[in-house]
């Protein structure tokens, strides 16, 4: 079956965007966590004899609880061995919930119905930070045979499934001294910033050290929160820097609604591209006009593009009518970018 190829569009226009939108604080940030536990409760699809680690990890399991038994007697399909991961955000205290993702370690074939058992969670590390334990639901996780929310589920969530035991130590009201780091780099964000808070506070509070980094100065008679919630809130005009973006599972392509292609002739696989701007338009012998500026000639499949201006948008939606392959119009895309015919950067995931 021939795969189809999804092309959105994105508006890079000049925008006023507040700062916390293009910026991290440094040092403010989420913390990985992860853990291995045991799911219970399977009704048959949990891991098979194969999967030694869980029949061990459920002969340890019984004798914490004082109940002695030889793990080559354990044969049981209701369990199955997970790691069990979540985000522990900045500041988070005790008593809070994470939600938390579980994922099969083993050739269980379904976590539906199951039962997460008590799993410590630890950072990097070493050290617990978590408790999870909850029942789960494999709504919304993709995985397994049975593909995004089936019953073959391997990943599974639980909402609020894990509790904060322990903190990460930060002082953040007395912290003197700030930053801010820049999502994608560009000298001229962060001139554009330090110039505007100088400006909004009256005071040198900022200073560009390089493309991504802004130095803060907290005013002496502003604490620390509300320094960084007036900083974060200033709004600053922004050019979201040209991308195109490649996602090769989906085959699906997104990209800024005027991002131009040069002048360029590219052949692969048998498809010819000619990006001929504003030249003469007539159809030839056997050339069919595809309307938006390009004509095809379906003997030769050679697309001719004539309009005086091409975009990605416009290349990406002719070679899907003359009916070329997802795989055939990204690899187009990406040799365009490596010929220079395309100023943007390209990213593939």
């Amino acid at each position: 079956m021939k795969a189809l190829l999804g092309v959105l569009l994105l508006s890079l226009g000049l925008n006023a965007v507040q700062i916390k939108n293009i910026a991290n604080t440094v040092g403010v940030r989420d913390n990985q966590l992860i853990g291995y536990g045991l799911v219970m409760g399977l009704n048959g699809t949990g891991d098979g004899s194969n999967s030694e680690f869980t029949i061990q990890s459920i002969s340890n399991l019984l004798q914490g609880m004082n109940i002695k038994v030889n793990p080559s007697d354990i044969k049981s399909k209701n369990t199955a061995a997970v790691m069990v991961t979540a985000k522990l955000p900045a500041f988070a205290k005790s008593g809070d919930k994470l939600d938390i993702t579980v994922s099969s370690m083993g050739d269980a074939k379904s976590l539906q119905g199951g039962t997460l058992l008590l799993t410590a969670l630890r950072g990097i590390d070493g050290e617990i930070y978590a408790i999870a334990q909850g029942s789960i639901s494999v709504g919304g996780i993709s995985g397994g045979a049975g593909g995004r929310g089936g019953n073959h589920s391997t990943s599974a969530s639980i909402i609020a499934g894990a509790n904060v035991e322990r903190e990460i130590p930060r002082n953040f009201v007395d912290t003197q001294d700030l930053s801010l780091s820049l999502k994608n780099a560009d000298f001229k964000t962060a001139s554009d910033i330090e110039r505007i808070l100088n400006e909004s506070f009256g005071n040198q509070v900022a200073q560009a050290v390089d493309s991504r980094t802004i130095k803060l100065m907290r005013p002496d008679d502003m604490s620390a929160v509300d320094f960084m919630a007036q900083v974060l809130e200033q709004d600053i005009s922004y050019t979201p820097e040209n991308k195109i973006i490649i996602d090769e599972r989906s085959g699906t392509i997104i990209a800024g609604v005027n991002i131009e292609v040069e002048p360029i002739v590219i052949t692969n696989k048998g498809i010819t591209i000619k990006i001929e701007p504003n030249s003469q338009a007539e159809l030839a012998a056997g050339e069919v006009d595809m309307k938006d500026g390009g004509i095809i000639d379906p003997n030769s499949n050679t697309l001719r593009i004539t309009s005086a201006k091409t975009t990605v948008a416009n290349i990406a939606r002719m070679l899907n009518k003359i009916g070329a392959s997802a795989n055939d119009i990204i690899t187009i895309m990406e040799n365009l970018k490596r010929a220079g015919a395309i100023n943007a950067e390209l990213e593939v995931i």
